[in-house]
C-alpha cells in the first residue's frame, strides 16, 4: 500500500526555515555541534551563499518561521541577518507576523547589533546562558561570565525585545540542587518569556567524554539529575510557566503564544528546510543532510552546484515512529484524529502492546484526544521513545 501522506502534497507546502551558522570563536567542552572555530574569515562568503540557497527554495513553500541556530549566529553581522530575513520574505513568503529567531552568545551582544537585528525583522532572541556561575562557566568552555548574561538581558529589553528565552543546563560538573535552585531564581528575576533547560549529555568525540574516560570529569548521578528536574517543573509552574515540551518552558499569557513557534514544527514532525553547512530538510517524504564542510559547502553553492551531501527515503514505519517519539515531548501529545488523519491507522493499531504495558507502568497515558507523557515519564522519555522505534514493532511482531 503506498505511503500517502498528506503533508507530501500540501499546496503551498508550509515548512520551518532553519538556517545553520557553522562558526564559533570558541568550541564548549560539551559540545557535538557541526561548528569550526578559526574560520570567521568565511563569513562574508557564507551569508551569501546562504542567500543564494535560499533562491532554491522548492516551488510552493511558504515559511511558516525562520530560526538562525548554530554554532553561534551572533557572529553574522545584523546587515547579513537582515539581508536572510528579507530573502526569506521574497523567496520563501514569509509573512510579516512570522516568528524569527536567533541564537545568540551573551557576550557578542551589544545594544547596536541588538537595535540591527530588531530592525532586521528578528523578533525573538535565544540567549545561550546556560549558568549563572562564572565557576561552571569555566567548566562548561564558555566564552562569557555571568556579568555578561545578566547584562545580555538588559540590552535585549532597550534594543525593544518582547520576546527573550534563555538555556540553562543543570547536572553539570560540580553542581548541586542548591546551585540549580539559584539559577532558577535568577532567571525568574530577570522575566523572560521562555526557558529552555537542558540536562547535560557527555557526547563522545567532545572534552567532556575524554575527561570522564580519563576519570577528570565527575557528573550528577542520574537520581540528582531527576531532582532538578523535578525542581525546575515545579518552581516554574508556580511562577507562571507552562511546561509545553520535556525541556521546554513558556510564561502563560492570555494574548501571545509564547511557545518556541518554530521548534514545535520539529515537534510535529511537520516540513523543513534547513540552508547552510551540515543543514537538514525534511518534506516530500525525504530527509537530506548539506555537506558539513563550511568550504566544502561554499565551494558548492558559488559553484552552483546542490550542498546536499546524502538523502534517504522516510518510510511509512519511520514517519509514523518519528510522529510519535517526537509529539511525546510535547505536553499536548499526539493527537488520535491527526495521526488517523495521517497515516490512515490509528496509534493503537500500529502501537497497541506498547502502549499497554508503558501505560500500565504509569508512564504514558491513551485519552479520547491524545497519547501523552505522564508526569512521571517525561523524565524517562527516552526509555519510552525506545518502544516506539521500528525496529522494537517489528521485534514485537515477529
Amino acid at each position: 500500500m503506498p505511503y500517502d501522506d498528506p503533508l507530501r502534497a500540501s499546496a503551498p507546502l508550509d515548512v520551518g526555515l532553519y538556517v545553520h551558522v557553522a562558526f564559533c570563536r570558541r568550541i564548549c567542552h560539551y559540545c557535538d555541534f557541526n561548528t569550526y572555530v578559526g574560520q570567521d574569515s568565511l563569513l562574508p562568503r557564507y551569508g551569501a551563499a546562504l542567500r543564494r540557497e535560499l533562491e532554491t527554495l522548492p516551488p510552493g513553500v511558504r515559511a511558516s518561521s525562520l530560526f538562525f541556530g548554530g554554532g553561534t549566529p551572533s557572529m553574522l553581522s545584523h546587515a547579513q541577518v537582515a539581508d536572510l530575513v528579507a530573502a526569506a520574505r521574497e523567496l520563501g513568503n514569509l509573512p510579516s507576523s512570522a516568528e524569527v529567531t536567533l541564537e545568540a552568545n551573551p557576550c557578542d551582544l551589544t545594544l547596536e547589533y541588538l537595535t540591527g537585528l530588531r530592525g532586521a525583522g528578528v523578533n525573538r532572541l535565544s540567549v545561550g546562558v546556560q549558568s549563572f556561575d562564572d565557576r561552571l562557566l569555566r567548566r562548561l568552555g564558555r566564552r562569557h561570565d555571568a556579568l555578561q548574561a545578566l547584562d545580555s538581558v538588559a540590552l535585549a529589553r532597550a534594543a525593544g525585545f518582547e520576546n527573550l528565552s534563555l538555556d540553562l543546563m543543570f547536572a553539570l560538573p560540580g553542581q548541586d540542587l542548591d546551585n540549580w535552585r539559584e539559577a532558577l531564581d535568577v532567571a525568574l528575576r530577570l522575566g523572560p518569556e521562555h526557558l529552555s533547560l537542558y540536562c547535560l549529555t557527555v557526547e563522545e568525540g567532545t572534552p567532556f567524554a575524554k575527561w570522564r574516560r580519563e576519570g577528570k570529569l565527575v557528573v550528577p548521578d542520574d537520581d540528582a539529575a531527576a531532582d532538578m528536574y523535578d525542581l525546575a517543573r515545579d518552581t516554574l509552574s508556580r511562577n507562571g510557566f507552562a511546561h509545553y515540551e520535556i525541556s521546554n518552558f513558556a510564561r502563560r499569557d492570555p494574548e501571545r503564544d509564547l511557545r518556541g513557534q518554530h521548534n514545535l514544527t520539529y515537534w510535529r514532525n511537520r516540513p523543513y528546510f534547513g540552508l547552510g553547512a551540515g543543514a537538514h530538510s525534511s518534506f516530500g517524504g525525504r530527509r537530506f543532510a548539506n555537506v558539513l564542510l563550511p568550504a566544502e559547502y561554499l565551494r558548492r553553492v558559488e559553484a552552483g552546484e546542490s550542498p546536499v551531501g546524502g538523502s534517504e527515503e522516510i518510510s511509512p514505519a519511520l514517519a509514523a515512529s518519528e510522529t510519535v517519539i517526537l509529539g511525546l515531548r510535547l505536553a499536548e501529545g499526539v493527537g488520535q484524529s491527526e495521526f488517523q488523519a495521517r497515516f490512515g491507522k490509528g496509534l493503537s493499531d500500529l502501537y497497541g502492546p506498547a502502549i499497554a504495558e508503558l501505560a500500565a507502568l504509569g508512564l504514558v497515558e491513551l485519552a479520547e484526544d491524545a497519547l501523552r507523557l505522564t508526569a512521571r515519564g517525561q523524565p524517562l522519555g527516552n526509555e519510552v521513545f525506545e518502544r516506539f522505534l521500528p525496529s522494537r514493532q517489528a521485534a514485537s511482531h515477529g
